[in-house]
Parts: C-alpha cells; sequence; structure tokens
C-alpha cells in the first residue's frame, strides 16, 4: 500500500490555483480543471477517494429504492388485510369461530322476532332495507291506500315452483285496471306495465313478466332488498321516493320438493342465478355444485335427495331469509342448529312484514287478500286444479323416501305451517273488517263486476 500525505498534496493543489488565477490569458482554458481539482480538493480533505464517493452515491440510491419499494409493499398489504382478505383468514385471534356470534332471540307474538348480533349480518330492526313497505295491520287501516298512480311498487319474490309463473302472468295479464300492461310478442314473457296518470313513464310493477330478472334469476329477499331501488332508478333514469310492497307465493313444501325434482330431471338448473349476498356471489366450496355435466337431466330422486349443497332444500325458507345474519353462504360460521333456527325465525318475520302473501293451495283466498290489500281486481277467478295432480304424485312416494323428504325440507315445513296460519288469521280479519264480504269474495272474476257498485248499495 502506498501512504500519501495528504497535507504536502494540499498544499501543491493551493499553489497551482494561485498561479492559474495570476495568469489572466490562461484562466479560460483551465476552468474545467479548476473545478475538477477543488473537487478533487474537498474529496482529499474528507478523506475520501473518488472511487469509493461513486460507490457510496450508488449504494444509497439503492437503498433509497428498497425503502420506496417497502413503503409500497405496506401499503399494499394495509389495503388487502383490510379491505379484501376474509375475516376468516385474516382473524387476529384464533377463537372459534362458532363461538364468537352469541345470539338472544326475543319472540314476540307469532311473526315477530329480534336477533342480536356482535359480527354477522345486523339486528333485523335497524336494517334499513328491510323495510318492505306497510305491514298488513297499516294495511287495514282506515287510512290505508296502494297508490298506484304515486311511486308505489310491488315487488314480486318468485320462488321456484311455487306457481309463481302464473300468478306473475294474473298481474300483467288479467288486472282490471285504467292502463293495462302492454305485453310484447317480440320479447318473450315480457310486458310494460306503466302508471296511469300523471307518473305515466313509470313502472308499478318490479317481475319477472314486467322487467325481467334485473336483481338476477329468481333473486330471494337478501337480493332484492339490497337492489330493487337502484335498479329502479336505472329503469325510469329517475331517483324518487318509492314504497315498496313485497309480495310471494309459498306452496306445501313436499309437492313444491317434487316438483323442482321432475324440473331438475327434465334438464333445468337454473345455474345463472347469482346468489348476491353481502355484495358477492358463494364461491365453489360454498355451494358446490351436484351434477358435473351441463344439467343434472335424468336424475334419481335418491341422486337429488343426497346432495347436501342441493339448493332445493328448504328453498324456501333460505329465499325469504335474510342471509347476512348467518354469514352468506359460508356455514362454517355457525354451529348448524344456531344456523337453522336463525334462517327460519328470519323467514317468518319477512314473511309476516309482506302487506300480503299468497299459497299455492289456497288460490281463492290468496286472490281476495291480494285485491282487498292492494284494491286491484282481477278479471279472472283463480282455480285450484293444479293441487290434484300433486297429491295423485305422492301416492307413488315410498312413504320412507317421503319421510326422508320431509326430513330435508324440515325448516319449509315449519315456515309452511306458520304461513298456513297467517294467511288464515288475515283471511279472517280482513273478511270481518269487509262489510260485504260475501258478495267480494262469490263475485271475484266476473269480467263486469264493478267493486265501486258493491260499496255503494
Amino acid at each position: 500500500m502506498v501512504l500519501v500525505d495528504s497535507t504536502a498534496q494540499t498544499d501543491e493543489l493551493e499553489l497551482l490555483l494561485e498561479e492559474e488565477e495570476n495568469s489572466e490569458g490562461s484562466r479560460s482554458r483551465h476552468n474545467w480543471k479548476i473545478g475538477v481539482q477543488r473537487g478533487s480538493l474537498a474529496i482529499l480533505r474528507e478523506g475520501i477517494s473518488p472511487s469509493k464517493d461513486i460507490w457510496m452515491r450508488k449504494r444509497m440510491k439503492k437503498c433509497l429504492c428498497l425503502l420506496l419499494f417497502v413503503i409500497l409493499l405496506g401499503a399494499a398489504g394495509v389495503v388487502y388485510f383490510g379491505y379484501f382478505c376474509p375475516e376468516t383468514v385474516c382473524a387476529l385471534s384464533q377463537t372459534p369461530l362458532h363461538r364468537k356470534y352469541k345470539f338472544k332471540y326475543i319472540k314476540d307474538g307469532i311473526n315477530h322476532f329480534h336477533i342480536g348480533t356482535d359480527a354477522i349480518g345486523k339486528p333485523l330492526s335497524s336494517a334499513a332495507r328491510s323495510a318492505t313497505g306497510p305491514s298488513f295491520e297499516e294495511v287495514i287501516g282506515k287510512d290505508f291506500q296502494f297508490d298506484i298512480r304515486g311511486h308505489d311498487v310491488i315487488v314480486f319474490l318468485h320462488i321456484q315452483k311455487t306457481g309463481g309463473t302464473t300468478f306473475g302472468r294474473h298481474l300483467v295479464d288479467d288486472l282490471d285496471l285504467d292502463r293495462h300492461c302492454e305485453c310484447h310478442r317480440k320479447i318473450r314473457k315480457r310486458c310494460t306495465c306503466l302508471r296511469p296518470g300523471r307518473n305515466s313513464d313509470e313502472t308499478w310493477l318490479f317481475s319477472r313478466h314486467s322487467t325481467g330478472w334485473k336483481c338476477g334469476l329468481h333473486a330471494d329477499w337478501t337480493e332484492l332488498t339490497s337492489c330493487v331501488d337502484d335498479m329502479m332508478d336505472r329503469i325510469e333514469d329517475n331517483s324518487v321516493e318509492r314504497r315498496y310492497f313485497y309480495i310471494t307465493f309459498l306452496r306445501d313444501p313436499v309437492h313444491r320438493y317434487l316438483s323442482e325434482f321432475r324440473h331438475v330431471q327434465r334438464g333445468a338448473t337454473w345455474k345463472t342465478a347469482r346468489l348476491l349476498c353481502e355484495g358477492r356471489s358463494p364461491t365453489k366450496e360454498e355451494v358446490p355444485r351436484c351434477y358435473k355435466g351441463e344439467t343434472w337431466e335424468n336424475v334419481t330422486l335418491e341422486e337429488f335427495m343426497s346432495c347436501e349443497s342441493n339448493l332445493a332444500n328448504n328453498r324456501q325458507t333460505r329465499m325469504l331469509a335474510d342471509l347476512s345474519l348467518v354469514g352468506c353462504y359460508n356455514t362454517s360460521l355457525m354451529e348448524p342448529e344456531d344456523r337453522a333456527r336463525t334462517l327460519l325465525l328470519s323467514a317468518k318475520n319477512n314473511l309476516g312484514k309482506m302487506a300480503f302473501f299468497g299459497l299455492t293451495e289456497d288460490q281463492e283466498i290468496s286472490q281476495y287478500l291480494f285485491e282487498e290489500t292492494f284494491n286491484l281486481k282481477f278479471r279472472i277467478r283463480f282455480d285450484q286444479h293444479n293441487q290434484t295432480i300433486s297429491d295423485q304424485a305422492l301416492l307413488k312416494i315410498n312413504p320412507d323416501i317421503l319421510k326422508r323428504i320431509k326430513e330435508i325440507n324440515a325448516l319449509d315445513i315449519k315456515l309452511y305451517e306458520f304461513a298456513k296460519q297467517l294467511l288464515q288469521h288475515r283471511f279472517e280479519v280482513m273478511s270481518t273488517h269487509d262489510p260485504h264480504f260475501k258478495e267480494h269474495f262469490e263475485t271475484m272474476g266476473r269480467s263486469q263486476f264493478s267493486w265501486s257498485d258493491i260499496e255503494n248499495t
């Protein structure tokens, strides 16, 4: 190693600088040399060689780049864990999930309940989207009137194989209105149902036959209540305050289940249904398909019953319940008994809040209640012909298989028993409040019949 006398070198550089300053003629030629020498002088005074300075600058640049990368990576991690990472994966504690959710049930009468939760969903009483228009008790009040000329909207929740297609056609084809729905031949199963009067560019009916499946194929209560208002704004290109009246039809669970089985056996799947809950569809792990091909055509009844993820099981309860209360389709968040109890209570509550619902097995009572509730009259009388076909089909079912079907659909059976009691209660209350009940009930469906004529007699 060669030792360098830095003091001697500094003195020599200073002498050179003085000589350059005294030489006016050569000053301009050596400006660049002075800069280099002064830079070298500063470097030498600090005891740092030029090559080492360059190396330190490169290293500093690399450190800054690495720091920037770490900052960006940290920000991305914050965004992911805060907004996208599922709670089941990113939970900070190791407490079993099913212990986190504690439920308190407070029953008040036959069709009221409240669920308090600390994580899944929210209390039903404070859920804004649970509002489904005036209740039945408000409907029978003196001041209630469905305003078809204003901003009231009937929303039809169509559950598969409950006779909903027939009832949906009645709504667009057979109501005696000042302004009839206009059905289009070129667009299958589609009609335009606009209001009479001042709001003639608005629709009063949200259903498969009037607006199509705007909120998804056979959208359930969870999907509809989170979608209808925004979708109506898009359809009408106008944001107004509306009252929504959710209506539906239920059917005997065993009859409905067998009807869906036969429909699936012929090739139906409803696989395009979105099943949206809390802004997302279920994963394949949450709702695995029961079949591997394009359809489940020619499936046997035993195969149909053996699939645990078959959405036909307790379909009516699931489609009427607020699924956000149970973590949507993630069944690992609650004990099976708690989940089943919550779904059933929620379905009963939502059904009880509807101003109208009908039963496939009670067509005439359902028609009367609809006409009295909304002050809208059908030009035809509903019949009961489909009940005979279902009863005959049940006679061919093995008793053991029939027992298994009832076990699979235990929630729907309890919901249906509740619905029958509630429908009968509503019928008794409505008919008691109707001074001309006998005339109303006997003359339903007569094309020349006028409600106002009876009321005025």
